[in-house]
């Protein structure tokens, strides 16, 4: 297999593993979706099944805890986010919502497949859009996951400041995406097209 390919694999499945595995232990401390599920094969049933109607707060898992991180300033709590990035299209009816998405996180991952093929793989100036690549296809496989198992990304991450201004909560896989689009940033930087060099002129 081709060491390009191995990258690609390498890194999207431990993305997705790492998002998938935080978010479990989040939902297993943080919230009240286990309770009375006492083995793992029952929880990961309850962790991958549809949720059930909302409820207080108008979450589906109840959360019974929130962890400070850095008083102030971080801290891991748990957050359903029904819509895209920061909330977006949250509000949609989900007969639109649901669509829309799968339509988006199917085409995100043709696109990124199409053009990672494109990459030689051997090119040091690719090296950015390499495993920047990878990163953007296991964040998105990560929250698509999620997408399709209840409908709703976990959030857990939440980054504020004395509770008067707060970042938009995220998880793993958001900020594999995000790390994964700077890289991308960068490589159309490093990486330009060279223009072909000039064909010899014909001897007269």
């Amino acid at each position: 297999m081709p060491r390009k390919y191995v990258i690609l694999l390498a890194l999207t499945l431990g993305v997705i593993v790492l998002d998938q595995w935080t978010k479990y232990l989040v939902v297993r401390d943080l919230t009240t979706r286990f309770d009375g599920a006492t083995t793992l094969s029952e929880r990961l049933g309850e962790f991958y099944s549809p949720a059930r109607e909302p409820g207080y707060r108008g979450l589906h898992f109840q959360p019974k805890t929130h962890v400070e991180v850095a008083e102030n300033f971080f801290r891991l709590r748990y957050a359903e986010n029904p819509g895209a990035a920061w909330g977006m299209f949250r509000n949609l009816p989900p007969n639109v919502r649901g669509p829309l998405f799968h339509l988006v996180s199917v085409g995100a991952v043709l696109l990124i497949v199409f053009y990672f093929r494109k990459l030689s793989g051997t090119d040091p100036t690719e090296v950015w859009a390499l495993w920047g690549l990878p990163l953007v296809l296991g964040g998105a496989l990560g929250n698509y996951i999620d997408r399709v198992a209840r409908a709703f990304v976990i959030d857990f991450l939440e980054a504020h400041w004395y509770d008067k201004a707060a970042w938009p909560s995220f998880n793993v896989a958001d900020m594999a995406i995000c790390i994964g689009v700077g890289m991308l940033l960068v490589d159309a930087f490093v990486r330009k097209e060279k223009p072909e060099a000039s064909a010899p002129a014909k001897a007269s």
